[in-house]
């Protein structure tokens, strides 16, 4: 069930934080976010001018979270020796009322991997859609939280006890500034960040660094303007003497649009129908 980035290993380093093929993936690990990322607040948002109900995926919180297909299955639409085509139907439901055909495609490359989504609007009425992928990462056998986290992001989205946002701020002078990294050990992150910092080739670009230098660096495309940290302390951290041990983990989740945005309307696209749209990030290994 779902399409997730569950395994990524470069020159036989992992730096992605692998979970057991036959388990649930752990906080949604490495899965995609569509068609739309992190929370809708109460599940409701406005389609001209009436109310659609959503269910609510995170109950807790009465929210509801990370999109349609968490828990929907995917067919192979194309399958390569370096790459993987994963394909999925959103189906009109209540809350969301159209039909938007979905792929991801997974091309490992000589560093990394490349991602890229789409979606094609197959209603005959124009549709909201945005994505996002919600990767854990690692650098081989260090342990996370002697990494060094750092974000190129200038914006973080202020959130209420529902982690739903209220405002957003400048990063400068807080805890949240990550473009100079901080290490992983020291936070507790759960923050969508806006202002993303794309250079001149339409990239913003997050690392995770090693002591040693090495790093893991996550890649987002210009249509990917938020980002999305992510280090809970509850992580899954079985052994053999201790099944049940926890530990800390970090994601960083490139996003096509904040928290709310079905209400905020930030970075949602509306396709029109049988338009279609495809965007891209990716993740590369490296030393500095």
């Amino acid at each position: 069930m779902a399409a997730a980035l569950r395994v990524l290993e470069v020159d036989g380093v992992e730096i992605v934080d692998a979970h057991p093929e036959d388990t649930t993936p752990p906080y949604g690990s490495g899965i995609v976010l569509a068609p739309w990322p992190n929370r809708i607040r109460d599940g409701v948002w406005l389609l001209d001018g009436r109310p659609q109900q959503l269910d609510l995926t995170e109950p807790d919180k009465n929210n509801a979270i990370h999109g349609l297909l968490r828990s929907r299955p995917y067919r192979v639409g194309a399958r390569e020796e370096h790459a993987i085509t994963l394909e999925a139907t959103i189906y009109p439901q209540h809350g969301y009322p159209f039909l938007v055909d979905t792929s991801v495609r997974y091309e490992l490359v000589a560093d990394g991997i490349v991602v890229t989504h789409r979606f094609r609007n197959a209603s005959d009425a124009p549709a909201p859609v945005a994505v996002g992928a919600h990767p854990f990462f690692r650098v081989g056998d260090v342990p996370i939280g002697e990494l060094t986290l750092t974000v190129a992001a200038a914006m973080r989205f202020v959130t209420d006890d529902r982690l739903n946002p209220v405002g957003e701020e400048p990063v400068d002078g807080t805890g949240f500034d990550l473009r100079e990294g901080a290490k992983v050990g020291e936070l507790d992150l759960d923050t969508a960040f806006g202002g993303v910092l794309h250079g001149n080739d339409g990239t913003a670009r997050h690392r995770l660094t090693a002591p040693d230098g090495s790093y893991a660096e996550v890649w987002q495309g210009a249509d990917f303007g938020f980002v999305q940290a992510f280090t809970p302390r509850t992580y899954p951290r079985p052994t053999e003497a201790d099944p049940d041990a926890l530990g800390q983990a970090v994601a960083i989740e490139p996003m096509t649009a904040p928290p709310n945005a079905f209400n905020s309307g930030l970075g949602v696209r509306w396709l029109q129908p049988d338009e279609s749209w495809a965007g891209s990030w990716g993740v590369t290994y490296g030393r500095a």
